[in-house]
């Protein structure tokens, strides 16, 4: 399971498929992420903030993610792109916000 609040602090539990990308999932619980680039880490509208306690369980942004995270407003040293975060086991009581909209 997933825990995601949506940006009035309500909370959403998801129970996520694996191997696939956040982003795809989180749409269905009309939080606020969007996805405009469809999960090519090239607009930011799925910007969320993950529990600072999870940050090292998941790998490190790439080149394309981090580029965009410098990028998005209202960013956080917690802050990364739900497209680029796919859902596995070990991530099993993740715990995120979606960050405000731009």
């Amino acid at each position: 399971m997933i825990i995601v609040h949506d940006r009035n602090d309500v909370r959403h539990d998801l129970e996520p498929h694996d191997k696939k990308a956040l982003l795809l999932q989180l749409r269905t619980l009309k939080v606020g992420i969007i996805g405009l680039c469809n999960g090519n880490a090239a607009c930011g509208t799925c910007h969320v903030y993950v529990e600072k306690e999870w940050l090292d369980r998941l790998p490190d942004p790439d080149e394309y993610e981090a580029e965009m995270l410098e990028e998005v407003a209202e960013r956080r040293e917690n802050s990364r792109l739900s497209c680029q975060i796919e859902y596995g086991p070990e991530l099993d009581g993740l715990e995120m916000t979606v960050a405000p909209r731009s």
